[in-house]
């Protein structure tokens, strides 16, 4: 008789455990759904209040972001004719803890780049990755507007 309730109270048990792990991972994974809807990327972005940079171009992101997805357009003015690029449309995803995106851009013609974006106190830093020479190659922008 002792066996018995002995091997009952296992089997209540690994009944137990296996329930609260499912609970755990449901928790855990809609603690990461809500951290990266947090949307840190939406809004307007320029290097154009830049102190410490060179200001032979000025890149504007209009990017919005939702949930895990980017879309928005960017554009790059300056003094000289040759770095204006008129409207190109950004694409991109943002990774599972919200502060890295990767993005796309791209002209009306065809031409493309890829970027990665990092967020961090109202910044972002943009670092080129490849693709054609569109945008800089690193730029740190400042959120203008929401």
């Amino acid at each position: 008789m002792m066996l018995f309730s002995f091997i009952f109270e296992i089997q209540l048990f690994l009944k137990v455990f296996t329930c609260m792990r499912k609970i755990i991972l449901i928790i855990a994974f809609i603690s990461f759904s809500a951290y990266s809807q947090t949307n840190q990327f939406t809004g307007t972005w320029s290097n154009e209040n830049c102190t410490n940079c060179n200001k032979k171009y000025i890149l504007n992101l209009n990017i919005a972001q939702s949930n895990s997805k980017i879309f928005g357009t960017a554009e790059v003015t300056g003094k000289d004719e040759k770095l204006n690029s008129g409207i190109m449309e950004v694409t991109g995803y943002v990774y599972v803890l919200g502060e890295k995106a990767q993005i796309t851009i791209k002209t009306k013609d065809g031409a493309s780049t890829s970027a990665v974006l990092f967020v961090n106190d109202g910044v972002i830093q943009l670092s080129k990755r490849g693709g054609s020479d569109l945008i800089p190659k690193e730029a740190i922008l400042t959120k203008l507007s929401e």
